[in-house]
């Protein structure tokens, strides 16, 4: 009987252990399934085929977003039939980056969705509501935005198509955002339809972190930061003689409207856009040591930001021709690029090459004001050493001393920036107007970066936008 005992067992042992395995990666798979919905609630929350938002929607009224000093951007109200309606009291103002709730969602709308449909509301209030027969007041939102900044940045831009972003450099705080064309949130039921078959313009598309545009020039600032680091000690010994053009066999690079730059180190070069002194420099790169610092300045990879973007692009490998590398040395050919992608960049060079990411809600608050969530940037990352920022900062202080943007030089404030006019279309007379730069330089607190496209000059449109925002920000009155 013994050894049958034991001949069980032996013949029990693979069954058991293949049981002890199967047990072993259930377990595994609640865990995983439980760690992953705490993880990824909000994404739950906000998909579209969860049917618990329409049962929280049912019993709360969706939170007021607000901007960061209290302004009211939108708050739920009633119509004439006392059916609940979304309002947005600045209108087009904030279209794309508060967004809207209807029709989809957008903007801070999508973005702070899972705190706007809950409610944190203090359960005294909630037992007056049952025995009142009302719904609760769901959380609400603040913003980092800036009401005046906006409104400046707004104006600023007028008629013209394009995108604005201004950043609180040491805190990622986003203070304003505008896109260009843009629509009235309180009215989205009603145009939707016409806003989506207008394929041409891109109404609906949020131009800051959607738009993708050549940088034209204001990439010299990524070649600019590469040649430095392949010739640390002798980059200020460059020297190039401009006549207006560079050429390399069949391939041609002019300066804008053909421009003769005469004799240029490498920051006259910098300051005055030379297309030409940075073709020369661009067939010099070394690919593989370029291709290292595209990747760690975020290009064709992820960026550090909540809201829908679109990755920037550009090629770049040991295939790569002269005539290539010479497009690509001066923001041309096949290179994409997001207005908040340069803007991280911009804020990392004034912030000695640490880049604080950038975020639009500061924290949510339920109906008794008491803070449910603080919000921060996310986790910092070094975009490049201390004395490559430094000496990026002081060509981008060249470029209004003495370059392209000389319309913020003798200002109350100083200011750094990079103009570009980038073509976009077999026309060489069309190019879009860009400006990315910082103020103050000597210790900076915001970042403007600007695009208007179609208009020409960067220091002739790009930068009297900028100039707007700044002399807000500082209080200045010059013009």
């Amino acid at each position: 009987m013994a050894g049958n005992h034991k001949n069980r067992k032996k013949q029990n042992a693979p069954i058991m252990a293949v049981a002890y395995f199967f047990v072993a990666v259930f377990l595994g798979m609640m865990v995983y399934i439980c760690q992953y919905s705490m993880s990824h609630r909000q994404e739950w929350m906000n998909n579209s085929y969860n049917g618990r938002q329409q049962m929280l929607t049912a019993k709360n009224v969706r939170g007021t977003i607000y901007a960061g000093s209290g302004e009211v951007l939108a708050k739920t109200g009633t119509d004439g039939e006392g059916r609940e309606v979304r309002e947005y009291p600045y209108g087009s103002m904030f279209a794309h980056v508060v967004g809207y709730a209807s029709n989809g969602r957008a903007g801070v709308e999508a973005l702070g969705n899972y705190y706007l449909i809950q409610s944190s509301a203090p359960l005294s209030e909630k037992v007056l509501n049952e025995t009142a027969g009302e719904k609760y007041k769901a959380d609400d939102v603040y913003t980092t935005l800036d009401v005046n900044l906006q409104e400046v940045a707004y104006k600023a831009m007028g008629v013209y198509r394009g995108a604005v972003v201004v950043t609180d450099i040491s805190t990622g705080r986003i203070l304003a955002m505008v896109s260009k064309p843009d629509f009235d949130p309180n009215e989205i039921g009603e145009v939707w339809d016409r806003l989506v078959e207008d394929k041409e313009s891109g109404v609906l598309l949020n131009r800051v972190t959607q738009g993708m545009y050549p940088p034209g020039s204001t990439f010299k600032i990524i070649t600019a930061l590469e040649y430095i680091r392949e010739n640390p000690d002798t980059y200020q010994n460059y020297g190039y003689l401009c006549s207006g053009s560079y050429s390399d066999g069949a391939d041609r690079i002019n300066c804008y409207h053909g421009t003769s730059h005469g004799q240029e180190d490498f920051a006259r070069a910098f300051a005055k856009s030379c297309n030409a002194a940075f073709a020369d420099i661009g067939i010099k790169l070394d690919k593989g040591e370029f291709q290292d610092t595209l990747k760690e300045l975020m290009f064709n990879g992820e960026l550090p930001l909540d809201m829908n973007y679109s990755k920037s692009r550009i090629q770049v490998s040991g295939e790569s021709t002269n005539g290539e590398m010479m497009q690509v040395a001066i923001g041309q050919g096949t290179t994409g690029m997001s207005p908040i992608h340069l803007n991280m960049i911009t804020n990392a060079i004034a912030n000695g090459g640490v880049l604080v990411p950038p975020y639009l809600i500061d924290r949510v608050e339920n109906s008794a004001g008491t803070v449910v969530k603080q919000f921060s940037a996310s986790q910092e990352r070094q975009l490049m050493s201390g004395q490559e920022a430094d000496a990026l900062k002081e060509l981008m202080r060249g470029v209004v001393e003495e370059g392209t943007a000389s319309r913020l030089k003798g200002l109350p404030y100083t200011a750094a920036g990079k103009t570009g006019s980038a073509e976009y279309s077999n026309v060489k007379e069309e190019s879009h107007a860009w400006f990315t730069g910082f103020a103050p330089v000597e210790e900076p607190q915001i970042s403007v970066t600007v695009i208007i496209e179609g208009a020409g000059s960067g220091g002739d449109y790009a930068v009297p936008v900028a100039k707007r925002i700044f002399d807000a920000y500082f209080g200045s009155g010059s013009d």
